[in-house]
């Protein structure tokens, strides 16, 4: 497999402020693990800005001009948490444009799968405005991007990031074209993403949210993924897989309360690999979101990329995991709601 990293230093330039934890240390964080543990197990892509019009595919041009406006200015805060600083128009278009320089790539068969591993992070973004550190939405941009000028029509969105991606289920909420599935904790910001929320029109039904108590580990995500989301995304038979990988869901970090490990992303990754492979010709392009532990982050952006670039089957061995009876009792609700809609989901 060939995974190309989209990768930019400059994504360090976007501040918030000198006390914010979504900071540029996370940048430099990856970058010590592209150059020293990584280094030769990917493909180097260059991302480039967003253009206007690109933006506009999902955000608004009057919300593109405002922000346009903060370029060069002082810390103008939209929010308590989400701060645009000088820098931070110019960088959200490089992080924006990521996951199109991606989808040219392994349209045209130059790489197999790919990383944004972009700043700042995109999923709470809305088309009006930002928010929860998020300016565009970069993974959003790229699905609808996929839809107008690629052809392609039927896209899964796997959220796995620690909160609900309310900017990402507004964008495609009447649309069947797009499949979301969330998982998150709850309750949590953003206050969305609760099992009810299915769509709308003629997306009902394409909207899945799994909203889940704090504790969860590395078996009992691999159990949501094996019995709820893959046969889900095989009935559903995508054309292209984008993820929004989180590591604020693993444990200690310090926003949330989930217990995974960074072994149980790049085994999430696996089963997601699998059904790239065996669904859509292995599109799949993942896009960095949370994260705020600096050791964590590294440790899970380094398990993620060996997954996406293809272990050896025996060091695979991805452990087989059941819903345990108090994680099935927890998701009863959500199921319920979701069997309507997808019959294939088994019953319990």
């Amino acid at each position: 497999m060939l995974t190309g990293l989209v990768f930019d230093k400059r994504f360090a330039l976007h501040e918030m402020g000198p006390d914010h934890i979504e900071s540029p240390r996370r940048t430099i964080a990856i970058n010590e693990v592209l150059t020293t543990r990584l280094k030769g197990t990917y493909f180097p892509v260059e991302t480039r800005p967003a253009t206007e019009d690109e933006l506009s595919l999902i955000h608004l041009p009057s919300y593109i001009s405002f922000m346009k406006e903060t370029a060069g200015q002082g810390y103008f805060p939209f929010d308590a948490e989400t701060i645009a600083g000088p820098r931070t128009y110019e960088i959200a278009c490089l992080a924006a444009g990521a996951g199109l320089v991606a989808t040219e790539l392994i349209l045209t068969g130059e790489i197999d799968n790919a990383f944004a591993l972009v700043r700042p992070p995109g999923h709470h973004a809305e088309s009006e405005r930002p928010m929860g550190f998020c300016f565009f939405n970069n993974l959003a941009i790229t699905a609808e991007y996929l839809r107008r000028f690629k052809g392609i029509k039927r896209i899964l969105i796997i959220d796995w990031d620690l909160h609900h991606g309310n900017g990402t289920q507004k964008a495609f909420y009447s649309s069947r074209e797009v499949l979301y599935i969330s998982l998150h904790q709850s309750p949590l910001f953003p206050g969305t993403g609760s099992a009810s929320e299915t769509g709308e029109k003629d997306g009902l039904g394409f909207n899945l949210n799994l909203p889940l108590r704090a504790g969860k580990t590395d078996d009992d995500y691999l159990a949501i993924f094996r019995q709820v989301i893959t046969p889900v995304a095989r009935a559903y038979q995508p054309e292209f897989i984008l993820v929004s990988a989180g590591f604020d869901i693993l444990k200690g970090d310090p926003l949330g309360r989930m217990e995974l490990t960074p072994r149980g992303c790049g085994w999430l990754t696996d089963l997601i690999l699998d059904l790239a492979r065996s669904l859509c010709s292995g599109r799949l392009i993942y896009f960095l979101e949370g994260g705020y532990n600096l050791k964590e982050l590294k440790d899970g952006v380094e398990e993620t990329v060996l997954s996406l670039a293809g272990r050896p089957e025996p060091e695979r061995s991805i452990p087989e995991t059941p819903l345990s009876p108090p994680l099935l009792g927890e998701l009863s609700p959500a199921l319920k709601i979701f069997k309507h809609y997808w019959p294939v989901i088994p019953d319990r």
